[in-house]
This record gives C-alpha cells, sequence and structure tokens, in this order.
C-alpha cells in the first residue's frame, strides 16, 4: 500500500509538473530547440516551478520503488495524464466536458484490468553488476537510434519519436534508482546509498529524460507526446522488472486482458489529450513580455 501511495503521488507531482513545462515550452519560438531552447526556459518562473515537482515526484518515486516492484509502481504513472487534467480544469474554473471523462475512464479501467491480469510478483531488490552492463549498451543503442530518426523527422512524428526516448530514460532512471535504494537495507545504510553508482546514473539518466521530454514537447502536439510517453514508460518499466528484477508476470490467455488494458489506456490517453480541457489547460500561451522579471 506504501509503494501504490507514492507512486500516486508521483503521478500527481509529475503531472502538474508537465502541465508547468507545457506552458512554458509553448512561450519559445520554434526556431529554439535542443540547448537553446533550455536556455529560455531557465529564466522562466514557470518552467523552474514544473521542475521543482519533479523533484517532489522523484523523492516519492524513491519510496515507491524501494517498497514495492517496478511492474506496479511505474504502470501506475498512467494517471498522470486524467489527474493532471481534472485538477487543472478544477483550479483555472474549466469545466470538464464528457470526453474527458470517458477518457479518465478509458485509463483507469484499463489500468485496473491491465494490473489484476499481469499480476505481478517481486522479485528481486537488486541487479547484479554484471547484469547492468548488456542493459546500458542495449538502451543506449534504442535511444540513439530513436534521437536520430526523431532528428530527421519533423512535427508529432519527432514529437512523437522524441517522446518514446524520453519514456526509455525515464523507465532506465526508475530501474536505476531502484536498484540504488536496495543498498538502503539492513546491511547497507546512507552511506551504501550514497556510494552506489546507481544513485548518480540514475540522477544523469533522469536529466537526460527530462531534456528529451523538453525537446518532446515543443516539437509537436500534446497528443502525438503523451500517449507515447505514459505507455512506453510503463511497458519498458516492466521489461526492465522482469530482466533485471526476475519480478514475474502472468502469461498465457492472461495475455488477452492485458493487451486489452493496454488499449484502453492509449484510447483514453488519445482522447484526454485531443480534449478540450487539454487544450485550454496546455495549449498554446500568448507571447511572453520581453523580459521575465
Amino acid at each position: 500500500m506504501i509503494s501504490v501511495l507514492f507512486a500516486v503521488l508521483t503521478a500527481l507531482s509529475n503531472g502538474s509538473g508537465t502541465v508547468l513545462q507545457r506552458r512554458a515550452a509553448m512561450r519559445v519560438p520554434q526556431s529554439e530547440a535542443m540547448l537553446s531552447l533550455i536556455g529560455r526556459l531557465l529564466r522562466q518562473r514557470v518552467w523552474l516551478a514544473g521542475i521543482g515537482l519533479v523533484i517532489v515526484a522523484a523523492v516519492c518515486q524513491a519510496v515507491a520503488l524501494a517498497t514495492g516492484p517496478i511492474s506496479v509502481v511505474q504502470p501506475i504513472f498512467v494517471i498522470e495524464l486524467p489527474a493532471t487534467l481534472l485538477v487543472a480544469g478544477w483550479a483555472m474554473g474549466v469545466r470538464a466536458p464528457r470526453t474527458v471523462w470517458y477518457g479518465v475512464v478509458a485509463v483507469t479501467a484499463g489500468l485496473a484490468i491491465g494490473l489484476a491480469a499481469a499480476a505481478p510478483v517481486d522479485g528481486t531488490d537488486s541487479v547484479r553488476g554484471a547484469d547492468w552492463i548488456p542493459t546500458l549498451l542495449l538502451t543506449g543503442a534504442f535511444e540513439a537510434a530513436v534521437i536520430v530518426a526523431a532528428l530527421r523527422a519533423r512535427g508529432d512524428t519527432r514529437a512523437a519519436l522524441l517522446g518514446l526516448a524520453s519514456a526509455c530514460g525515464y523507465s532506465l532512471t526508475a530501474a536505476l534508482m531502484k536498484d540504488a535504494m536496495a543498498r538502503l537495507g539492513p546491511d547497507g545504510g546512507a552511506l551504501a546509498l550514497l556510494s552506489s553508482w546507481q544513485l548518480y546514473a540514475s540522477a544523469a539518466a533522469g536529466v537526460g529524460a527530462l531534456y528529451l521530454l523538453q525537446n518532446a514537447l515543443h516539437a509537436g502536439s500534446l497528443v502525438a507526446v503523451q500517449p507515447v510517453l505514459t505507455l512506453g514508460d510503463a511497458l519498458i518499466s516492466i521489461l526492465y522488472g522482469v530482466t533485471l528484477f526476475a519480478e514475474e508476470l502472468r502469461t498465457g490467455w492472461w495475455l488477452l486482458p492485458e493487451l486489452a488494458g493496454v488499449g484502453l489506456i492509449a484510447v483514453g490517453c488519445v482522447v484526454l489529450a485531443r480534449s478540450s480541457l487539454a487544450t485550454d489547460t496546455l495549449g498554446p500561451q500568448p507571447p511572453p513580455p520581453p523580459r521575465v522579471s
């Protein structure tokens, strides 16, 4: 229950942070990209507030991963978008249309069906050092291929590819963080955690994923980024959980309801990202003043 609670808190913090980051990104001219984009964003208080919520989310995520399997914790993050839209709509006085509630129901039902069918079983808390070598090599090769493809694309295609690269980065961050948090066990402690390379690798992977997400949000529409980001994070994290942490999922005919759950989540994310509420809360903003005080 502790891992589920902190996973929900992580989703809420991350979702709210995404809202603020999206608002900031939409204020930057389309001509800006990559490093120049980050330089412009650093001068915006809205973006810095979003980063603050990302830090809060990272702390909550660390607690969730330390107390539960990654195959449970990461998929819960699919509630990030519906929760964020509803909270943002309430805060801004924007009424949620019926389609938004359909999307909320689809995402929630898909998550419940998928997790109930998969019934993840916790495995080991830590990973053998040698197992990280092929994992990091394969992840790096996948990330490089997706980023190269994104740089050759434009518009929503580029946004979706960068969203997928960001999702992979966030999944790797979670896997490294879970392995690092295992050092806090009875045989370790704070010193063992601080001396683990996984902790610093997790921070580096998180910064890289955040950097890719900024460019994804700037390159195209939310409907192109969010479904890939949401499902990519959940599915790649499950892959890490099974291969690195020996977590077990039900297979056989259980794959049918699991796939049905994934399908419902995908449909729900598209419906939510295309809704008028998403446009009102995450859409384009008027140009900022010449200087940010």
